[in-house]
């Protein structure tokens, strides 16, 4: 069994109390990780202050070089870490050898896109009391961001606010998961190893009223960068003061399926989209609309792409759906499936708890205003809505207070874009599903979802500030 420490101002220090890090499978402890207190969070945020000069002043193409030898030796140590994710996150290898990947070319973009941060020239004659000056803006970098990030994607969510923060000269106090931070250890040895400089990245760990608490609310501070719940991100909202922040929310994922779909393709990304990673997926599928001539057809499908679905240890190759974070958040879930239930829902599919695994579940004859429906599940259960055309099918996807990304399946183009023009989403997916993500799209959310954006080149103009310059050329 490992013992890790936090690593501040390019030193491992041992901390304070060890937290136990567990085999989300097995529920055996794999390691122990040091926590922070309120002197080792200070220290680094003192480092990163210290070091946002030298980050600032770094060269394009230095920064660009350090990403790049990051992506290279993420490459070189795929395997290791898409193990450690499926041991400490629960998330099949199969699909945690895909995040490495991923995360890869998250770092691959980042090097690309800080040779690429520019401003541009302002024509400033265009007013008379602008003649006799030359004008243009340019990006700076925040200065000092604090990254917090979920369990779920214990790698390419890291990497898709470290990543970017660093192409943009900023530097990094980074507070993962609890539950999860083991990747990010290797990845804070992967930065150290690629040659970023001593205090450009931190980790510190600890839970989100104490070590989260104090980073968001420090003076020091000044950009946040948070994915997690919606009432997280009000809180810190309510609490920052006047820094930049970033927030990703979740959802509550729609898809429609009209009437022209190929039900053979939608039921399949479907299965795929609601339950990888145990539905453990801001962008999972949750909710699916589809047309009333085609329900069934499109039901039975469903459930047997679904029923194919192997569960069981994340680590074994065949597997396609491990276990839940923890007991807690299983036995939340599967309250909401009972309480459906109860209210004259049905279950096509699923079954009890296997300990540490939520079987794949479908209901249906569910109701709007069910907690399953209208919440984030965050798990393995998914709801099919009968609906009688089209248009109904899209303004019952677009009825939620999130709006992260949307699913609609058609071979129609009018439909498509009709879709489109209806959906408020941060993004709307044609012919897949809500869970898809190419890691250089803008993504984020409207509404409860969030505020603002990732994806990098979109992340680093919210990492930075325009400074204006203009130059007096007549006296």
């Amino acid at each position: 069994m490992m013992e890790h420490k936090l690593y501040i101002d390019g030193t491992w220090i041992a901390g304070g109390p060890p937290l136990e890090v567990r085999n989300k499978y097995s529920g055996e402890v794999v390691a122990t990780i040091a926590t922070a207190g309120k002197v080792e969070v200070d220290a680094a945020i003192n480092a990163a202050v210290r070091a946002k000069t030298v980050m600032a002043e770094m060269p394009a193409w230095q920064r660009a070089e350090i990403l790049l030898r990051t992506a290279s030796l993420l490459r070189e140590q795929a395997d290791d870490i898409a193990a450690t994710i499926a041991v400490e996150a629960g998330k099949a290898i199969k699909h945690a050898r895909v995040e490495v990947d991923r995360a890869q070319s998250t770092f691959t973009i980042a090097a690309e896109e800080a040779k690429r941060l520019h401003g541009e020239t302002v024509p400033l004659d265009a007013v008379p009391s602008g003649v006799g000056y030359f004008g243009f803006w340019t990006r700076r970098p925040v200065g000092v961001i604090v990254a917090i990030s979920p369990f779920n994607f214990p790698l390419n969510l890291v990497s898709h606010k470290v990543a970017p923060a660093l192409a943009a000269g900023n530097t990094v106090i980074l507070k993962p998961a609890s539950s999860t931070p083991l990747t990010a250890v290797k990845l804070c040895r992967i930065l150290e190893e690629a040659g970023l400089p001593a205090g450009a990245i931190n980790l510190v760990i600890g839970s989100g009223s104490t070590v989260g608490e104090w980073l968001i609310t420090d003076p020091r501070v000044d950009k946040i960068t948070f994915t997690g719940s919606p009432a997280v991100g009000r809180h810190i909202l309510s609490v920052a003061g006047l820094k930049k922040v970033t927030l990703e929310l979740g959802n509550a994922s729609p898809v429609v399926i009209a009437a022209d779909a190929d039900l053979d393709l939608a039921a399949r990304r479907c299965a795929f989209g609601a339950f990888y990673n145990a539905g453990q997926v801001c962008i999972s599928v949750q909710r699916i609309y589809c047309e009333q001539q085609v329900y069934q057809a499109f039901l039975e499908r469903f459930a047997d792409a679904t029923a194919a679905l192997k569960t069981g240890n994340p680590l074994e190759d065949e597997v396609d759906v491990g276990p839940m974070i923890d007991s807690r958040e299983i036995e939340r879930v599967t309250g909401w499936i009972d309480e459906a239930l109860a209210a004259g829902a049905q279950r096509v599919l699923g079954g009890e708890r296997q300990k540490t695994i939520l079987p794949p579940t479908i209901l249906t004859d569910v109701d709007p205003t069910m907690r399953i429906v209208r919440e984030e599940a965050f798990g393995p259960v998914v709801s099919v809505f009968n609906c009688p055309d089209f248009e109904n099918a899209l303004r019952q996807a677009g009825d939620s207070r999130f709006a992260l990304q949307a699913g609609v399946f058609t071979a129609d183009l009018d439909r498509a874009f009709n879709a489109i023009r209806q959906l408020n989403f941060g993004g709307v997916i044609i012919n897949d599903i809500p869970s898809f993500r190419a890691d250089h799209m803008p993504y984020g959310g409207n509404r409860e979802s969030g505020l603002g954006r990732e994806g990098v080149r979109f992340a680093m103009e919210e990492m930075t500030t325009i400074q204006m310059v203009a130059i007096r050329t007549r006296h």
